[in-house]
């Protein structure tokens, strides 16, 4: 499959509002004496830089022959300028997922870090298309053949040859929970411990005898971009809708940024496998009630010892232990 166009042009197009003013500012111009030099109108310049009409190449290479730019940054523009004029390979999903999901995307696309925190559901970009379905349809979503088909491509990004560092932490209630029943979870775990093989990828799983801790009910996503692009975080809102904020006065990107970081010395890498095989066990050796009985019998992992809280746990020791049934999901990032 041919890979995936990388960059969001409307992600394009600000990083080319952002170059174009400062390159004016750079060589001391006011938008008027540009505008009265191109013989332009002060409107398109304005437009020009606040990235409200896309910018032809033509006009872009004389704004940057008037501003002098050297040819290396002026063929990255260039190139900018295309990328922004171009069609999304998401659009035309258009109509099926909303605006503020192919926003997201959009970002997503484009990051070269990426950090994302699960307090329920597997991750987006670790999910099976079983596992996608099922989520989907708990939330009584429609066309979800479309909007499974969609996940899975997003998923390309974790391969494709200039793929983002990727950082997924999960709280462990995550990968205890049968959805779709234990055959379905057990196939989802073992993706999830093969991609966590990926050089740009990590997996963290917060195990239990953590306790709480900071933003422990929101899932959120955190994205870093190349050169001066400012940091993105999204946040799930009560109602399930994805909320931007970026330069925001309050929950900024960097509190959230700071959270995950503290999650990290919770949750080290080389535990996760540990609590996924346990998790996998568990789910082989559970049988689904019939008719209202017992409850899925599930591995219990002792905690490390307390004088060192986050050692690696010791070895599994299978016990019997009753959990509820999968409960709500909100699988629509």
């Amino acid at each position: 499959m041919a890979e995936r166009q990388r960059q969001d042009p409307m992600v394009a197009r600000r990083k080319l509002r952002d170059a174009l003013r400062r390159l004016r500012e750079g060589a001391g111009f006011t938008q008027r004496e540009v505008a009265e030099e191109m013989d332009w109108s002060l409107s398109k310049i304005i437009r020009m830089e606040t990235g409200q009409v896309a910018v032809t190449t033509t006009d872009l290479r004389a704004l940057l022959r008037h501003y002098d730019t050297d040819a290396e940054l002026s063929a990255d523009l260039v190139e900018l300028a295309r990328a922004a004029r171009q069609r999304a390979w998401w659009s035309v999903y258009r109509g099926i997922a909303s605006s503020e999901y192919l926003a997201y995307i959009g970002f997503e696309s484009s990051a070269q870090v990426i950090r994302n925190f699960e307090p329920v559901v597997v991750p987006g970009l670790l999910q099976t298309p079983d596992y996608a379905r099922e989520t989907m349809m708990r939330l009584g979503l429609s066309r979800v053949d479309e909007l499974v088909e969609l996940r899975m491509a997003r998923q390309e990004l974790l391969t494709r040859d200039d793929a983002p560092n990727v950082h997924f932490i999960m709280d462990h209630s995550v990968v205890q929970r049968a959805v779709g029943g234990p055959a379905l979870m057990r196939r989802q775990l073992r993706h999830i411990l093969a991609v966590a093989e990926y050089p740009n990828v990590t997996v963290r799983v917060v195990p239990w005898w953590e306790g709480l801790y900071a933003n422990y009910r929101m899932a959120y996503v955190l994205f870093e971009f190349a050169e001066e692009e400012p940091d993105v975080l999204f946040r799930e809102a009560e109602t399930g809708e994805m909320i931007t904020v970026e330069g925001a006065q309050e929950d900024t990107p960097g509190d959230y940024l700071a959270s995950f970081w503290e999650l990290e010395q919770l949750a080290p890498t080389a535990m996760a496998p540990t609590l996924l095989d346990a998790a996998i066990a568990s789910m082989a050796q559970a049988q689904p009630p019939g008719g209202g009985g017992a409850p899925f019998p599930l591995t219990a992992l002792p905690p490390p010892n307390a004088q060192s809280p986050n050692a690696q746990p010791p070895t599994i020791q299978p016990t019997v232990q009753p959990t509820e049934g999968p409960a709500g999901v909100d699988g629509a990032d």
